[in-house]
């Protein structure tokens, strides 16, 4: 396939409606009976496929076609599959923020950019208008649900203008042709836009059935329905659980067993704050779920206790797979928990970061000199020896090309091979390659601490002091004290401790500290009852944001 070939990222769903029309393609809650027990409606294959068609039919006599950027604000739902889809087939360009991100981050987002129109339920509507959300360049609003003093349409009024019983032709989009604008969550930052195409949709829907091995007839669990949205393109069934998708750290794990039993659930994607949570649950209740074929973890580093208890709960030979990837580039590697607890865990414990296993296929990592400042040209000297601690970059079919509007951050985050074809992103994030060819991930290049005594990486320091049966997790921060970089560790200790006593705690992480070259001067301890995470997997940690609080804490 070449760049210039017709491809559109939603010419796998009728192909599927063809191959499978009656199976079921999403379900979602739909409240509960008078005895508490789930109900839910549906979508089949064909159903979807239709519904979106109508919406295209309707969103194109409205003016949303193609290249019309479209500000997409819907929970999951039926209507938010259908929507999605349809935006796609129209060729339009949908613009897709997490909501959590705070209020001040949505209106630049949106600033940035510069959607056309505006597609959300009446809460977003509302919001739009109290806080001037795109007021310069939105023209066209639909209203999902009931639309009130705002104008604009309802989608009941799209689907009535896109009423037909001819097919639908969607888009002839071209490969390289700008497919969805997907904001970043701005975990070490203000979020950006990362520019897809539809040829870097494509690349990670057969990346991803390669590296995990799936097949059509199998039925997902979407905890995060944005990575659902693949699922019609692999033929999977989509199941959205009962909970609130910005907050799966608080998740009702019962609810997501009850899903995975009523459903017989084959795949899950869950990001490490949820799988803790429901595994913490299930190794107490003596839960098993054997219709699991796989987990995919993603998002942050997955602890390795967090990780051996959830497979308590799993069939022999079923594993949890955790992929290390960004908003701009996904998947990158992948490693299984069988090869983390018989083996990398313990590189872990001793602080040497996190494995995140081998590249995927038609993907190439090289680890890098780090440098704070723009690369312009790629040059095979950059590349550091197996072992050397640098910065990660990645090259392959799943890289975006640019962030959107954002020429100052494309320039820092690209390097350009001299024949000025090939491309390869800077993640962001360090790490080295062990001599068996596995990545090991070390933190965020924004995060890491430098002292006199040289820098620090937050991962391979926190991986010392997580192995205390005390602590869920730590964090490093760097606070400058009288004019230089202090260490400090951030601790939030394991849920039921209470009634722990801090002091011994504290001694006996310095003692862990101490007995390692690259965590003993490490020397000041602060516990925290919560940090800040972001919205999109409640597992990245602010560090900066701990930071600032460690700093008023030690003055």
């Amino acid at each position: 396939m070449t760049t210039h070939d017709f491809v559109n990222i939603a010419s796998f769903l009728p192909v599927m409606a063809k191959k499978q029309p009656l199976e079921k393609a999403i379900i979602v809650p739909k409240g509960r009976d008078r005895d508490g027990g789930p109900k839910y409606t549906h979508y089949t294959f064909e159903q979807l496929n239709r519904e979106s068609d109508c919406i295209a039919r309707g969103l194109e006599e409205v003016g949303i076609g193609r290249g019309v950027r479209t500000a997409l604000m819907v929970g999951p739902s039926l209507d938010f599959f259908a929507l999605t889809f349809a935006i796609f087939k129209t060729g339009a360009v949908p613009v897709v923020i997490d909501p959590g991100i705070g209020i001040k981050n949505l209106k630049k987002c949106l600033a940035q950019a510069e959607p056309d129109a505006f597609i959300g339920i009446p809460k977003a509507h509302l919001a739009r208008i109290l806080f001037g959300w795109g007021k310069k360049t939105i023209r066209t609003t639909i209203t999902v649900g009931r639309r009130l003093l705002w104008g604009g349409l309802s989608l009941s009024r799209v689907k009535k203008k896109g009423q037909s019983n001819t097919p639908y032709e969607m888009a002839r989009t071209e490969g390289h042709e700008m497919a969805a604008v997907l904001f970043t969550s701005g975990g070490t930052g203000t979020p950006k836009g990362a520019i897809y195409t539809h040829a870097n949709f494509a690349a990670q829907v057969e990346i991803i059935r390669k590296t995990y091995n799936i097949v059509p007839g199998e039925i997902d669990l979407a905890t995060f329905p944005l990575f659902a949205l693949f699922d019609p393109a692999l033929g999977m069934t989509t199941v959205v659980p009962d909970m609130d998708p910005t907050r799966p750290a608080h998740v009702d794990p019962e609810k997501i067993i009850e899903a995975i039993k009523d459903f017989d659930i084959t795949n899950m994607f869950g990001s490490p704050a949820l799988i803790n949570r429901v595994g913490r649950y299930g190794s107490q209740h003596g839960v098993k779920l054997p219709t699991l074929r796989r987990i995919i973890a993603a998002g942050a580093p997955m602890p390795p206790a967090v990780l051996e208890r959830f497979c308590t709960m799993l069939s022999p030979g079923t594993q949890v797979f955790t992929g290390f990837g960004a908003t701009e580039s996904m998947p990158v590697c992948s490693i299984g928990s069988n090869e983390i607890l018989g083996e990398t865990r313990h590189g872990t414990d001793e602080g040497k970061g996190v494995c995140v296993g081998r590249p995927v296929e038609d993907v190439t990592v090289s680890v890098i000199k780090i440098r704070d400042t723009p690369i312009f040209e790629w040059d095979d000297a950059l590349r550091l020896a197996t072992g050397e601690i640098g910065e990660i970059t990645v090259k392959g079919p799943v890289v975006t090309s640019a962030y959107y509007k954002k020429e100052e951050a494309t320039e820092l985050a690209k390097i350009y091979e001299s024949d000025g074809k090939g491309l390869w992103h800077r993640m962001g994030d360090l790490g080295f390659f062990d001599e068996k060819g596995r990545l090991w991930f070390c933190g965020r290049k924004s995060q890491r601490v430098i002292t006199e005594s040289g820098p620090l990486f937050t991962i391979p320091c926190e991986g010392v002091f997580n192995t205390h049966p005390d602590v869920y997790r730590t964090a490093l921060a760097g606070v400058n004290m009288h004019g230089s970089v202090q260490p400090v560790l951030c601790v939030e200790l394991e849920e039921g401790s209470k009634g722990v006593d801090k002091e011994k705690v504290k001694r006996e992480l310095l003692e862990l500290g101490a007995s390692k070259p690259h965590t003993k001067d490490i020397r000041t301890i602060l516990f925290h009852d919560s940090f800040p995470v972001d919205i999109r997997h409640n597992a990245k940690i602010f560090r900066d944001k701990l930071a600032v609080w460690a700093e008023k804490k030690l003055t």
